[in-house]
């Protein structure tokens, strides 16, 4: 007599949730710590447009000839540390925000109203992720804008706690948030929607998985595209704002005042260029190993919205 074979049930709550949260800090941790050579080019741009005014490829030369080859892998640590817990709170809170909105609107309005799902769910998420990635990126910044500075991560970190306080972590809060919250939001509608758009033409269920990947890498790469144009000017002003502490009793709100003033809109696209690169290549990374991690780990169980 044969054997009956037993069909796993679909996953769901914390065995859900923390998968995708698992997938999402790997994607992130992977793919940022990678392009962690373009993002120290791309911070010199902003920090030094005087100096690094050469393009990408160029300024890949100046660090190179100046500090040399390893000087493109300053601040590794706090980029890898960093995108982790930051990918596990946005792809994990992204999915579970979306699910306690379908949940609160039903399934029908929260499918006819998707695109505003998809902006809340990921405004949320992203929120929380910034709270955990904000002291790392700060470290980050810190190393990559003075190389002296320390060794690492842990003596970085370190020494910002113990010579400025917790505070100095959070200098560049309301710059992240105003970078990284439009930035998620555009990320997240503008995969949805061009990965919907696609799978209207060629179904999910009949692409194989080979296929499906590659939709996902194109979806992600317009979706990096849209995101870095529109987080730019943020992106810009935290680099500014993380390179040197505030000068005594200035506070936070008139160091950005003053640094959007001396920037201008021309100013604050600064690197646009390595940046485009930078977020389109990591985004469409992003999404295919998310995609990739989601199925290997089981983690099927979330409900779709899309038409």
């Amino acid at each position: 007599m044969a054997a009956v074979q037993k069909t796993e049930a679909p996953k769901s709550g914390f065995a859900l949730y923390s998968r995708f949260a698992l997938a999402g800090a790997v994607c992130c941790s992977v793919t940022h710590g990678a392009l962690t050579p373009v993002d120290v080019v791309k911070t010199r741009i902003q920090l030094e447009p005087a100096v690094y005014n050469r393009g990408l490829i160029g300024g890949f030369k100046q660090v190179i000839q100046a500090e040399g080859a390893g000087a493109l892998l300053t601040g590794f640590g706090p980029t890898a540390a960093g995108y982790f817990l930051q990918g596990a709170f946005k792809f994990g809170g992204y999915e579970l925000f979306k699910k306690l909105h379908i949940d609160y609107l039903g399934l029908e309005t929260a499918s006819n109203y998707r695109t505003a799902v998809y902006l809340g769910s990921s405004a949320l998420a992203e929120f929380f992720a910034d709270i955990a990635l904000c002291p790392l990126e700060a470290t980050r910044i810190r190393l990559v804008s003075e190389p002296t500075y320390a060794s690492g991560l842990v003596s970085g970190f370190s020494k910002i706690l113990s010579q400025e306080g917790v505070g100095a972590f959070y200098a560049g809060f309301g710059p992240i948030l105003f970078k990284q919250v439009p930035y998620t939001m555009s990320k997240f509608v503008v995969f949805e929607k061009v990965s919907e758009s696609i799978f209207n033409i060629y179904p999910k269920n009949t692409l194989s998985d080979g296929a499906q990947t590659a939709v996902n890498l194109s979806s992600g790469l317009v979706a990096g595209f849209a995101a870095a144009l529109v987080s730019q000017p943020a992106d810009t002003m935290l680099s500014k704002i993380n390179k040197t502490p505030g000068a005594p009793g200035e506070g936070t709100t008139s160091r950005l005042i003053k640094i959007g003033k001396e920037l201008g809109l021309r100013g604050s696209y600064t690197g646009i260029g390595a940046r485009l690169f930078m977020v389109g290549t990591l985004t469409a990374f992003q999404f295919a190993i998310y995609g990739d991690l989601k199925k290997a780990l089981g983690a099927t169980g979330g409900v779709e919205i899309s038409k």
